[in-house]
């Protein structure tokens, strides 16, 4: 029967389908937006990574693997599980474990996939090599991702082979992950006419996330930039730290004082001068192992929130409603003003320093994808996420 089921489908649907065309003329689209400006972008390696991360937790969560974007920031930086555990959103810190595990091994398969993994990535892609019934890159891509999983195929390698085949055929210039992660989530349609328009949504929903991240890290960088320059001394390691910030979601004072060649003391005193210019953010609200993101792009700080404290002088019982007019409305993050710049102008983008530190930041990789691993393979759930 099922043998059946699989020989039924000889090709993708056909092109006359006005929901096929509808998602492939948006994903096209997209994908031909974020191609624009991305490969020859001067934050692009920062996007890259950024991206990775998000896609690998997306990956993870539509594996039921679910995971905060803060929190996954945080395992890189060596936060323990047990500071995560009391957020907005209660969870079990063996699942949080698990999440964060899995959403650094989907990473590995996107950013540096193994010898071992390395076979796997190439058969996958010469599967998406072999099924081009309508010439379409996109199209030709997702029936491909369809059959590869409907014979069997294991989902990491899949995606992996996807980014080189938006690559190989010319879609994107830069390895951006996108990987229509959510049509593979619980609950959508397996047939192809149903799934394939699914996959390209994914896809198009994924390509304008990222191009949307791409602006705002602009913007914030520039306006990060403008405001640490006035007045500082040209060796200032300022402007090297907001380089760093604009690149990872979240960095210490280790993280920060390795890549940079500083003390951690030194390196605490520049993020506390950033957070003080409203540049950086502190996220964690901790006395040790805090955590800063560059305004704007810092993952909800509500999310690592203390907890609420009685207000002095205060009597016991709930407060007294007041009426809507009088309702204080949330104070408006303030944003340094952008500096004028004529319309085609690019700030040229130095990654002299930014290279050390990404170097340090792929090793917190590494640490916390190791530490993660030996929790597992010991049992541990308590603290072993914190690497490094």
């Amino acid at each position: 029967m099922v043998l059946l089921a699989r020989t039924r489908h000889d090709g993708p649907p056909p092109l006359g389908d006005p929901a096929l065309l509808a998602a492939l003329a948006t994903a096209s689209a997209a994908v031909a937006r974020l191609d624009a400006i991305a490969p020859l972008h001067p934050l692009r390696e920062a996007l890259l990574h950024r991206a990775r991360l998000e896609a690998a937790r997306r990956q993870a969560a539509a594996d039921g693997a679910l995971i905060d974007p803060w929190q996954l920031a945080a395992v890189l930086e060596g936060l323990p599980l047990r500071a995560m555990r009391d957020s907005t959103r209660a969870i079990d810190a063996g699942a949080l474990h698990d999440a964060a595990r899995l959403a650094l091994d989907y990473h590995g398969w996107l950013a540096a996939p193994g010898v071992s993994a390395e076979g796997a990535v190439r058969a996958a892609l010469a599967a998406l090599d072999r099924e081009r019934p309508t010439g379409v890159p996109l199209l030709d891509a997702a029936w491909g991702a369809w059959r590869w999983i409907e014979l069997g195929g294991a989902r990491p390698p899949l995606r992996a082979a996807l980014v080189r085949r938006w690559e190989a055929a010319g879609l994107l210039r830069a390895p951006l992950p996108l990987t229509g992660a959510a049509a593979l989530g619980a609950g959508q349609p397996w047939e192809p006419s149903r799934w394939i328009p699914v996959f390209l949504r994914a896809i198009a929903a994924e390509a304008g996330t990222a191009l949307d991240l791409l602006v705002e890290m602009e913007r914030r960088w520039r306006a990060a930039r403008a405001a640490v320059a006035a007045g500082r001394r040209k060796t200032s390691r300022m402007p090297a730290a907001v380089d760093l910030l604009a690149a990872v979601p979240l960095v210490s004072a280790t993280t920060l004082a390795a890549a940079l060649d500083l003390s951690v003391k030194a390196a605490c005193a520049i993020l506390d001068d950033l957070v003080r210019h409203g540049v950086a953010v502190e996220v964690t609200h901790r006395q040790s192992r805090r955590l800063f993101g560059l305004a704007g792009l810092a993952p909800l700080r509500e999310a690592a929130a203390p907890p609420r404290r009685p207000v002095p002088g205060r009597g016991r019982g709930r407060p007294r409603a007041l009426p809507p007019e009088s309702e204080a409305l949330p104070a408006a993050e303030t944003v340094p003003p952008l500096p004028p710049a004529a319309p085609l102008a690019r700030p040229a983008f130095d990654y002299s320093d930014l290279a050390a530190a990404m170097q340090a930041v792929d090793a917190a990789l590494r640490t916390a994808r190791a530490g993660l691993a030996r929790a597992a393979g010991s049992g541990g759930t308590e603290d072993d996420g914190a690497a490094g």
